[in-house]
């Protein structure tokens, strides 16, 4: 991309017509998505440019099984929310086949009137085998949808069940949503997603108004159990802090979105006083810099030379059974390390035995 075109791209991304900025931000986030090194180097250029111009969106990270109606919801809260005056971005992540490596990316099939809105942006991206229910570039592609002037973003996670967490170290709000008869009393007070969750959503409770009542709760019990012994800042009745909801919608029929919305007001409203928003984002920025670093380094480790030279013979050595997994790698690290230049300030980490491989 020649200087002349990154300039065009930033001020459509900050200026531009509706229409300039939706195909600005298309370019912008598949160059975000781009492994090749120009791309990258340009694309760290952009987000530099724009990172003044972001901040100010409120981001609301939206997680929950497959079936629990995560699209039909995030549809009905954004054609809400544009109705009260905001822009709303969505950022959709589908998940990758492991054989063939393709993606669907269909989540924006089903939200054909919010994705036809002047005043929406819906972007799919695919997870690409990134852990945690969130695509490896979604951190950077908030930042050009603040930038761009969308006052709220919404990060809709694969829905992959209770590891799916990463979303809720990128967002500034976490919200599960359940359907009714979906567990019992022991799945509700499981480790994991619902300990990290900000609000739960029972969805469909439409379906078995019963059903979503008694999971109602359950959940609001479990969570008062993991904040007594897992969150201990929300388990007393402090009024200046947080503590976790549980409330019912039928996202198809269209109700319960405003006492939805409700919440995530208050909850906004709450940690902005308190200033628990504001080090959240810092937490968040520096978990974003470490996960950079180890992805660096594992590239940087996987294209070196000396480590491109003994992997094949160690690889088979390992499939043939004639060596452990664990000595292979460390074999492979002491290579990498001892290779590195003279005079260079990173030394083999004393870390590298067997507890760490």
């Amino acid at each position: 991309m020649s200087a002349l075109q990154a300039s065009r791209l930033l001020a459509d991304v900050l200026h531009g017509t509706p229409p300039q900025k939706r195909r600005a931000m298309a370019k912008a986030i598949t160059l975000l998505e781009s492994t090749r090194p120009d791309h990258r180097r340009e694309a760290d250029a952009l987000l530099n440019a724009l990172l003044p111009h972001t901040g100010q969106a409120f981001r609301l990270g939206i997680s929950g099984v497959p079936g629990v109606g995560k699209s039909t919801f995030i549809e009905a809260l954004g054609l809400y929310l544009i109705g009260q005056g905001h822009r709303v971005a969505v950022l959709a992540v589908d998940p990758s086949s492991s054989v063939s490596g393709g993606s669907i990316l269909g989540d924006k099939t089903r939200m054909e009137h919010l994705s036809v809105h002047e005043h929406a942006y819906i972007r799919p991206s695919p997870s690409g085998g990134n852990l945690g229910g969130v695509a490896a570039k979604t951190r950077e592609a908030m930042l050009v949808c603040e930038a761009a002037g969308y006052d709220i973003v919404i990060v809709e996670t694969v829905g992959v069940g209770q590891s799916e967490t990463a979303v809720a170290d990128m967002t500034d709000m976490f919200c599960v949503l359940q359907l009714p008869n979906a567990g019992d009393d022991l799945q509700a007070i499981k480790k994991g997603i619902m300990e990290l969750a900000d609000l739960v959503v029972i969805n469909k409770a439409d379906l078995d108004p019963d059903a979503a009542m008694r999971a109602q709760a359950q959940i609001t019990s479990a969570l008062r159990l993991l904040g007594l012994h897992g969150r201990p800042e929300t388990a007393h009745h402090d009024e200046t802090l947080w503590h976790p909801r549980v409330i019912q919608l039928s996202a198809l029929q269209g109700r319960g979105v405003d006492a939805f919305w409700q919440a995530v007001s208050d909850y906004r409203r709450l940690q902005q006083a308190n200033g628990r928003l504001a080090a959240r984002r810092q937490r968040q920025a520096r978990a974003w810099m470490w996960e950079r670093i180890d992805s660096g380094l594992r590239e940087a480790f996987a294209h070196h030379a000396a480590v491109r030279e003994r992997l094949p013979q160690l690889t088979e050595d390992v499939l043939a059974g004639r060596m452990v997994a664990s000595a292979a790698a460390r074999t492979l690290l002491a290579a990498f390390f001892h290779a590195l230049p003279l005079g260079s300030d990173a030394t083999p980490s004393p870390s590298l035995n067997d507890r760490s491989l």
